[in-house]
């Protein structure tokens, strides 16, 4: 696996990474615990908690590549969602506005 990224000093067009909420939230009603979005991902995004019961976590959520929806697209059950890219969009727009006003 990767390293962790150092988010602090990461930007995506102009913003700071720790400032774009963009990583999967995993639905456990569909989830079966395959693992194979850990498998796939090489950003260390995901970890598999043994201590509760097999549940898989966003353990690095910044280190999610923006824009990047792999994982989800290898998901038989369909269980990990990310935001929208519009919203997202709009929200890197704003701070890069933001960013220019200052």
């Amino acid at each position: 696996m990767s390293e962790s990224y150092n988010a602090d000093k990461e930007t995506f067009m102009g913003v700071p990474r720790k400032e774009i909420p963009w990583w999967p939230t995993i639905d456990y009603d569909k989830c079966d615990f395959c693992m194979e979005c850990d498998k796939f991902c090489p950003h260390n995004v995901f970890v598999k908690r043994e201590e509760e019961n097999k549940k898989l976590i966003v353990k690095n959520p910044y280190n999610c590549v923006v824009f990047c929806r792999a994982c989800a697209k290898i998901c038989a059950p369909d269980a990990l969602k990310f935001p929208e890219k519009r919203d997202i969009t709009k929200l890197i727009k704003k701070l890069r506005a933001e960013k220019k006003e200052d």
